[in-house]
């Protein structure tokens, strides 16, 4: 990132949790800078994604999880947790990915 790049950000790593309250199969929300983003645990692999379904605007933090899929609980739209992509109707448009981290057995998200 060099000084005066226009197209250069601050990349911020917001603070989810410990990592052994967010067990395999589950899901938890976190507010950040760049609106709510859901943190899923997908059999010790961790995924994040904008936490609104771009359908409705429902919390796909709430929706349920299968593999690397999380349905609306909504209109059960699908979405990848890997990509973002819709993956049935109604949703058309992707969900926005954000890298995720564990220090020090602290989950941290990137946005």
């Amino acid at each position: 990132m060099g000084t005066g790049d226009a197209n250069a950000h601050d990349v911020v790593l917001v603070e989810v949790g410990p990592l052994a309250d967010l067990s395999p199969g589950h899901a938890c929300r976190v507010e950040t800078p760049a609106g709510p983003v859901a943190v899923f645990n997908v059999d010790g692999e961790l995924l994040a994604i904008a936490d609104k379904c771009t359908h409705a605007d429902a919390s796909l933090s709430e929706g349920y999880l299968e593999g690397h899929l999380v349905e609306c609980p909504l209109h059960g739209s699908q979405f990848d947790l890997r990509t973002g992509e819709p993956q049935n109707f109604p949703a058309y448009a992707a969900v926005r990915c954000f890298p995720v981290h564990v220090r020090e057995g602290i989950v941290l998200v990137e946005v």
